[in-house]
Parts: structure tokens; sequence; C-alpha cells
């Protein structure tokens, strides 16, 4: 099971793992943890480099969040709130989170976009108050970047050892992947299946 796992991220090469990065940040839920993590194990395997792997990665996950700070500087809290509220469904988002993490972005300061690289929950939800508050571009793309180098540099490790550590028994590595892919998806299609705005409930 895991061959065939790793053969699909093997395949897909550094353009796939770009790809799956920008993904990872424009449309949930495609978990980064399994992606470089699974891109560790290749490294653990000498079937990829890990500082292209590292490169590459964190690049896709920059312009994954370029897009969305690129959204919040274009349209604003003007242009943004009717966009979430007709798309927040299937964002998984409606606009009561966004006026929060701005007021959070506010309160702590532009290095939150840094800090922020190192939480599974305001990891991109982040980049919209970005925008919309005129951040500077350039300081924006240094803060995701660095911060997301250090996270993906954590996951690449990670995986090469957990790739060290199974050994013999890596088939367990893909029913580990399959079950965090498959949590993902469950818990994507059930937030979408029992999203109401707040104003509803």
């Amino acid at each position: 099971m895991d061959a065939i796992i790793i053969a699909a991220i093997a395949k897909g090469g550094y353009l796939g793992i770009f790809l799956l990065m920008v993904l990872e940040n424009v449309v949930p839920p495609v978990p980064s943890e399994v992606i470089m993590g699974l891109g560790g194990v290749l490294v653990e395997r000498g079937r990829m480099d890990f500082w292209l792997l590292l490169l590459i990665g964190t690049t896709g996950a920059t312009a994954g969040n370029l897009f969305w700070f690129w959204l919040g500087r274009r349209w604003g809290y003007v242009g943004m709130r009717p966009f979430v509220e007709r798309h927040g469904r299937w964002l998984t988002i409606e606009w009561a989170d966004i006026e929060r993490a701005a007021v959070f972005f506010r309160k702590h300061g532009q290095w939150v976009v840094f800090v922020m690289r190192f939480s599974p929950f305001m990891r991109t939800l982040i980049s919209l108050p970005a925008g919309m508050t005129g951040m500077g571009l350039g300081r924006f793309v240094l803060f995701t970047f660095t911060g997301t180098l250090i996270w993906n540099a954590g996951l690449i490790m990670a995986g090469g050892a957990l790739a060290r550590h199974l050994g013999e028994s890596q088939h367990w590595l893909g029913i580990a992947t399959l079950t965090a892919i498959g949590l993902g998806l469950v818990w994507y299609v059930r937030r979408v299946w029992i999203w109401r705005p707040r104003a509803d409930r």
C-alpha cells in the first residue's frame, strides 16, 4: 500500500509537490503534513533531495498564501465580505472568522504572519487580513517563506525519521497516510454538510 502512495508522489516529482503545496493553501483539505512527510520518506529512500524538496515545497506554500493575500489586497473588507458569505461553505469559514483573524493580526502585529506558519488552524487564514490591512508584499513573502521553510524542514525530517523507524514494517506508513487523508476528507465533507452562518444558528 505504501509503495503505491509513495510512487504516486514520486511520479509527480518536484512539480507535483509544488502544485500540491499550492493547493494545500488554497483548497481544503490537502494536508501539508502528509505531502511534506511523504517527501521526507522519499528523501530517506534517496529519491528526492532534501534541499530541493524543501525549497520547492516552501515556494508552493508561499504561492498559495499569496493567492489569499492578493484577494485581501485587491478586494479589501468591502469586497471580501460578499465573497466569503457566498463561498464560505466551501472554504469552511465565515466572515466572523475573517474578522477575528483581522483583530488578531492588528493586535499582535505583522510578525504574526511568521508565527502562524506553525499553526494548523490560522496558517492560511492570516493571509487575508495581511492583504486587507495593506501589509507590504515583500515583508509578507519574507515572513511567510521563512516560517514555512522552518515548518516544512521539520515535516521532511519527521517523514525521514518515521521511514527509518518503521524499517521493514513500512506498510503501516501507507495505512497511516490513507487514514490521515480519509479523516481530512471526512472532516471537510462533514463541515460543508453542517455549515451554517452563525446568524442562522
